[in-house]
């Protein structure tokens, strides 16, 4: 399925989620951690530059504190150098800017007068980052750290200056929030990473089912359109464009107005009533006779029509390959089980003529010669269907085939030439098997003496060529109308409204276009008669 403009063939997926050791998400987080380390330490180069001590930062020793916070800097910018290098590992550099941390934050929690300094808070937001990051038990390691270094830090000002032993219980509880924290984000970090690769593995999922689906219905021989409710079309597949005669490549936003007018109009009565029934239609620039189908679409906010576009003559070829299989078999039976008794019949009706018999014998054994002979008519028309499937094409001029086929149909049938009137353009040239041709030609010009005047100009044959370019053969006399209910029936096998008549001519005619690509109909003219239409197919490209 294409998306409109063009898209490239996809392929299907498999699920390799974190294939790589350290994939560019984990260097993304550790590069915005050390972006928030370097606007803490500038930070702090700030307040103590500018404020001094004034903020309690720095309140016991500030040069301490200003020296420690630019080396803090001075470090985030060195890790910001080996980010970009993507050495040393990923594992050592977070390992790095966390140790950084715990050193820099504990030597600013003493300079700025300890524990209640409540400078070792930000060592929670260090090992929550490295929590996060690492995605491992080391956080764990982070967290013993830094409750050692902030018990050091306070056992130093208890044995050196005046830190008071009761604050012990501060920081006991700053290194319980310290593991807390530690084990709390390596927990979520953990639900949070199962949760990402079932995510990853769906969507693999779902994009395989995307692309199988893409796939078929790509290889759909029938036509596929998403429209939305404005009738832009969202999506399609290569055989709608086959059968519309539109291609879609490089034009951006096309509606289905502009691609297929016929289309639009039957989207917009369809989107009154949202009926599921087929409607059949000929589509205008390919004269494809298709089948099609609106189904709704409504998810995620979408609103619109999936079109389906079944052209008919692949049906039909398929129903026809059906056919052919079992006339064959049907008209080879009948050669062999009707035609040899038929023969004998015969031949034993004509000896038992030979003597004499009264006029009644005689009346009943011509109507079995009758009979036989309209049999054995019967018969040769059913063997003509199977040659529809051995159709040799050859180019030739309409206007020369017809002049020599109406000269010999006059000469056959022992009718005045004048009879016929031949209008034909010099340019027609179609392809078509001559035998099946002539055999079209016979029947529908011998029908139409059947019921024509036989006067100057009874019988009509006229060819031109459409604006598609294809070739238009039409024949028609000045007899009675066929009448309504019969028309229905014209090209059904076995129906006749002649006496004698076999019923097959018509049928036969149109099976053999069909077999040439072509197209037989029957047409009513408005000053009455009888006119039956070829329109021949496309010209092969040379």
């Amino acid at each position: 399925m294409r998306n409109n403009p063009s898209s490239s063939a996809g392929q299907i997926l498999r699920p390799h989620p974190y294939s790589m050791p350290f994939p560019q998400a984990l260097w993304r987080s550790v590069y915005i951690f050390n972006f928030y380390r370097l606007l803490l330490g500038s930070l702090f180069v700030f307040l103590a530059g500018t404020f001094g001590d004034a903020l309690s930062f720095g309140s016991r020793n500030l040069p301490l504190f200003f020296y420690t916070s630019l080396v803090y800097v001075a470090l985030a910018l060195v890790s910001f150098v080996a980010i970009k290098f993507r050495w040393p590992r990923f594992n050592w550099q977070l390992a790095f800017q966390v140790g950084t941390d715990i050193v820099c934050v504990t030597v600013l929690s003493h300079a700025s007068g300890g524990i209640q300094s409540s400078m070792g808070v930000l060592l929670l937001v260090s090992l929550a980052a490295a929590g996060m990051i690492s995605r491992g038990r080391i956080t764990l390691f982070f967290a013993a750290l830094a409750t050692i270094a902030m018990l050091l830090q306070h056992s130093y000002m208890v044995l050196t200056q005046d830190g008071a032993v009761a604050q012990y219980v501060q920081v006991g509880v700053l290194s319980a929030a310290y593991f807390a924290v530690a084990w709390l984000a390596h927990t979520l970090t953990k639900y949070a990473l199962a949760s990402e690769k079932l995510a990853i593995l769906r969507g693999v999922d779902l994009a395989n089912m995307a692309e199988a689906n893409r796939l078929v219905i790509q290889d759909m021989p029938d036509g596929v359109l998403v429209v939305d409710d404005h009738g832009v079309v969202r999506q399609y597949n290569p055989s709608v464009e086959r059968l519309l005669g539109y291609v879609f490549a490089d034009k951006g936003s096309v509606t289905l107005q502009e691609c297929a007018p016929v289309l639009a109009e039957h989207f917009a009565q369809w989107r009154e009533s949202f009926g599921h029934e087929y409607t059949v239609l000929r589509l205008p620039l390919t004269h494809h006779q298709a089948r099609v189908r609106f189904l709704p679409v409504q998810r995620d906010g979408f609103w619109g029509a999936v079109v389906f576009v079944e052209d008919m003559q692949r049906v039909q070829a398929q129903a026809q390959q059906i056919k052919l299989a079992a006339l064959g078999r049907l008209t080879a039976n009948i050669a062999h089980e009707v035609r040899n008794p038929l023969s004998a019949i015969s031949y034993a009706t004509e000896l038992l003529q030979e003597e004499k018999h009264d006029a009644a014998q005689e009346r009943l054994f011509q109507i079995i010669l009758d009979n036989s002979s309209r049999l054995n008519n019967i018969v040769l028309d059913v063997l003509q269907l199977n040659r529809r499937d051995r159709a040799r094409r050859e180019l030739f001029n309409l206007a020369e085939k017809l002049a020599l086929f109406v000269d010999s149909l006059a000469h056959t049938e022992g009718i005045a030439r004048e009879v016929f009137l031949l209008e034909v353009k010099p340019a027609c040239n179609v392809n078509f098997d001559v035998g099946h041709f002539e055999q079209v030609l016979w029947n529908i010009s011998r029908n139409a003496l059947r019921y024509c005047r036989m006067q100057s100009g009874s019988v009509q044959l006229r060819g031109w060529c459409s604006d598609e370019g294809r070739a238009i053969v039409e024949i028609s006399n000045d007899g009675p109308a066929v009448e309504p209910q019969a028309v229905l029936q014209l090209f059904e096998p076995f129906f006749t409204t002649a006496a004698g008549g076999t019923g097959l001519g018509l049928y036969i005619a149109r099976e053999l276009c069909e077999a040439n690509d072509a197209s037989l109909e029957y047409r009513q003219p408005v000053t009455g008669g009888a006119c039956f239409r070829i329109e021949f197919g496309e010209l092969d490209e040379q």
